[in-house]
């Protein structure tokens, strides 16, 4: 791992989000098998992981230091103190709605060549809500296209004992559009290939996601879903910087219920 700060020689283990943003994990799906009704509506629940690594360019605010970011998932892991992940979709007929909520909070302290330890905190929560038309172009091929918004709220504490004290919070929504590929591949496994973009300088500069999932369905309604996920976002507002890609494997257990049955999760 290598953190440098610009300008000067002073290193400081600078924490950042272990996961922003999210996204439905098992969402493969292949013709309902039966007649299920146009009106009924069927919904899932997804907790997930995310074991993701991070690299890219941090200023918390105007008065810090622009840092190079390079950080593994195993050394994200060291300065967790909080996480939770978990997302949520809901189909009636075409009309397809999904919800994503994110949460991580990491603390950490290096020492620094003057001789005292600096302190710095991060959290980060973000909830995700878009919807769309859904149609299936075969029996075993489902595509989804969506639009709406994703929130941000961010926040950076750096406390240098009789020195410095500082915090920055930040704020912000994008709007983002989504593309869903859903492939049922055998009875019991089924993919998805997912990207999205978004930001347009509205919240932030830019953002884009690349989701590509694999999923195996244990019984009518448990699914577990595996695979790999990068995330970017350029944000920038008033000196705070924060330009950054998360990559990194993902799982998760989908919970699926209502009406009718099928070879993959919604």
């Amino acid at each position: 791992m290598n953190i440098r700060f610009k300008p000067g020689r002073q290193r400081l283990s600078l924490l950042a989000l272990l996961a922003m943003g999210g996204i439905p994990l098992a969402q493969a799906q292949s013709a309902e098998a039966g007649d299920v009704a146009a009106d009924a509506w069927r919904f899932q629940a997804t907790p997930y992981v995310w074991m993701s690594g991070m690299e890219g360019q941090v200023r918390p605010f105007r008065s810090a230091p622009m840092a190079d970011v390079h950080k593994s998932f195993s050394e994200l892991m060291d300065s967790l103190d909080a996480a939770a992940f978990i997302t949520g979709t809901a189909r009636r007929g075409n009309f397809v709605l999904q919800a994503d909520v994110t949460h991580a909070s990491t603390s950490d302290a290096a020492p620094l060549p003057i001789g005292v330890v600096a302190k710095v905190k991060v959290r980060q929560s973000s909830a995700t809500v878009t919807a769309g038309y859904a149609w299936m172009a075969t029996e075993r091929t489902g595509i989804d296209l969506m639009g709406g918004l994703r929130y941000w709220d961010i926040s950076a504490a750096v406390n240098v004992p009789g020195l410095v004290s500082a915090r920055s919070d930040a704020s912000f929504v994008d709007p983002i559009a989504a593309l869903r590929w859903r492939q049922a591949l055998a009875p019991r496994w089924s993919s998805v290939a997912y990207v999205d973009v978004g930001g347009f300088g509205v919240g932030s500069d830019a953002t884009w996601q690349v989701v590509a999932l694999a999923n195996y369905q244990a019984n009518d309604n448990l699914f577990l879903s595996m695979g790999y996920r990068h995330l970017s976002v350029d944000y920038r507002d008033s000196g705070k910087r924060l330009d950054v890609s998360l990559s990194g494997p993902m799982l998760g257990l989908t919970y699926r219920f209502g009406p009718g049955r099928s070879t993959g999760p919604l």
